[in-house]
């Protein structure tokens, strides 16, 4: 059984790879020469420190890497294509940053923010929020990544109670988006039960998270079957099957703590012969080190974090 590649997420613990932003507050303040001063320095900055995550993973072997959703804010600023004019400028920079990943074998997906409701009940956020997509799909392009599930727009399935609606939504999302994304269960409206249906109706791939499993169902501990019921009906959503990918965590305080822990300390049997794991633990690289480190000398993943 080949060994799992886990993913780091977005910035790290330590000072190696962190990005800059700005808020809309201060950007209004300035005058559109200033703007697009401060984006191009800004965003210049920041393809530089993507280019610097790709050499991070590949010197500590990391395969899988989540992409910060928030490396080029006021891009998609409705009435406002300042943001879209600077990354124009600095495309062959983005694509630089995007083949240090792809000759490295690194895969990367992103995880965009918990405000993009697709199927929210409210016309303005449902535009808002096709706007934003997109904005992400085209992020990925520019840095010259497939448009497959193989660089994963992850969402979850957003208001409660409107399955059918996104459901019907993502046929007709952009192309960018509807073919790299895929739907995540959470601990509260979307249960991977409630998910599944849309995902075979769209083709779209089931990410399952273990974690949100335990505490949205109230279960004793991710021992629970139905983890492993779920790793593989998940796994039946995915187009090749090899690339799925699942979520590992771990609450601080119980199995059914939401909040994640620095490390991992329990790690599902149902996982272990999952591809493809991105890591949500709030100690980042050092949960991610622990981990490949007992993969490396053939130790139970689950007997070698300790507590922070």
């Amino acid at each position: 059984m080949t060994a799992p590649a886990y993913g780091l997420v977005c910035m790290t613990v330590g000072p190696e790879v962190r990005f800059r932003t700005i808020t809309l507050t201060n950007y209004q303040k300035l005058s559109p020469a200033e703007r697009e001063a401060k984006l191009l320095d800004l965003y210049s900055d920041n393809i530089v420190r993507v280019r610097r995550a790709a050499d991070f993973c590949a010197a500590r072997g990391i395969r899988l890497y989540r992409l910060s959703s928030s490396l080029f804010p006021m891009f998609d600023l409705e009435g406002d294509d300042t943001g879209r004019a600077v990354l124009d400028h600095l495309a062959p920079q983005m694509r630089e940053a995007g083949y240090a990943f792809e000759d490295a074998g690194i895969r990367v997906l992103m995880h965009p923010e918990q405000f993009i409701v697709l199927n929210s009940d409210r016309p303005e956020v449902r535009a808002s929020s096709a706007r934003a997509l997109a904005a992400h799909a085209d992020t990925l392009d520019r840095f010259g990544f497939p448009r497959s599930t193989w660089n994963l727009l992850l969402l979850h399935g957003g208001k409660g109670g409107r399955a059918a609606e996104l459901a019907a939504i993502i046929p007709d999302l952009p192309e960018g988006a509807r073919l790299r994304l895929g739907l995540e269960n959470d601990e509260r409206a979307y249960g991977p039960q409630d998910l599944l249906p849309i995902c075979e109706g769209t083709g779209v791939p089931l990410i399952f998270d273990a974690h949100h499993h335990v505490v949205r169902e109230k279960l004793p501990d991710q021992e629970d079957p139905s983890v492993r019921e779920w790793v593989l009906r998940a796994r039946a959503t995915w187009r090749p099957p090899e690339w799925q990918v699942v979520h590992l965590s771990n609450g601080i305080d119980s199995p059914q703590d939401r909040r994640h822990s620095h490390l991992i300390t329990d790690f599902p049997s149902a996982y272990r012969d999952v591809p493809w794991i991105e890591v949500e633990a709030k100690g980042k690289e050092e949960a991610l080190a622990a981990l490949m480190g007992a993969q490396a000398v053939g130790v139970q993943a689950d007997v070698v974090a300790v507590e922070e």
